[in-house]
């Protein structure tokens, strides 16, 4: 039976298509982005309820949780960052901005909705990204890859923590077609190149993501914990080419 969900970057790309995957299977869901515009006509379409604000203020994640629901089934943390910089020209305000976001906002975000998702009717399930990029190591990813690899250790952590009332994995995409994504490619013949360095010859689509979540959420997934699930065209395994 479907259940109320909280999904943290329900106006981006990937969290916008995770709430609409969640949709159609039949949950209930409660939003949470800085996009005004986006988020409200977002929820208006699937008819959910939603917070807005930005998760570098410690304060949005209670407030989100309390307008969620003294009760929830699952949370999507669908929050990143693409900041490639050497390291060289990376400061402490980068690594740190990276960190908070990525790494700490997922970490109080499940903190503040754990009593929430304790009292959920089953076992509970939280999706937290990480990236491609901490497994197979890319130059210039040095701030966001610290970051989404401490994503990786929470997830295993709160895994064995909060095990068996609730369940926590993480999807680590490659590339994606999404409005955060959109300076990287931009340029089409960039966009061609990065793609044919995946075996399956493309960039990600949000949807490719989304479907994932769907199914960790769900009681589907219900013996899966623990787990980094590259989707990935099979970038983060795969060399086609030599």
């Amino acid at each position: 039976m479907a259940g109320r969900i909280l999904i943290y970057g329900g106006s981006g790309g990937i969290g916008s298509a995770t709430a609409r995957a969640l949709h159609a299977r039949g949950y209930t869901l409660h939003l949470v982005g800085r996009d005004g515009e986006r988020l409200t006509s977002i929820a208006q379409e699937i008819g959910a309820t939603f917070t807005r604000g930005d998760v570098a203020d410690s304060s949005l994640f209670s407030r989100a949780t309390e307008e969620a629901g003294d009760v929830l089934d699952g949370l999507a943390y669908a929050i990143g960052s693409i900041n490639l910089k050497s390291l060289q020209r990376l400061t402490e305000s980068d690594f740190l901005s990276d960190y908070r976001l990525n790494a700490l906002g997922a970490a109080l975000a499940v903190q503040a909705a754990l009593p929430a998702l304790r009292k959920s009717a089953g076992t509970a399930s939280i999706v937290l990204f990480s990236t491609v990029a901490v497994r197979q190591g890319f130059a210039f990813h040095a701030s966001i890859g610290m970051a989404k690899g401490a994503v990786e250790g929470l997830t295993l952590s709160l895994a064995a923590e909060l095990a068996p009332k609730v369940r926590v994995n993480a999807i680590a995409p490659s590339l994606t077609r999404t409005k955060l994504a959109e300076n990287v490619i931009a340029n089409e013949k960039m966009a061609e190149s990065i793609a044919g360095l995946h075996a399956l010859q493309r960039l990600g689509e949000p949807e490719d993501i989304a479907a994932l979540a769907a199914f960790l959420v769900s009681s589907e997934s219900s013996w899966i914990t623990g787990q980094i699930i590259g989707v990935d065209g099979g970038r983060s395994s795969l060399r086609t080419k030599s």
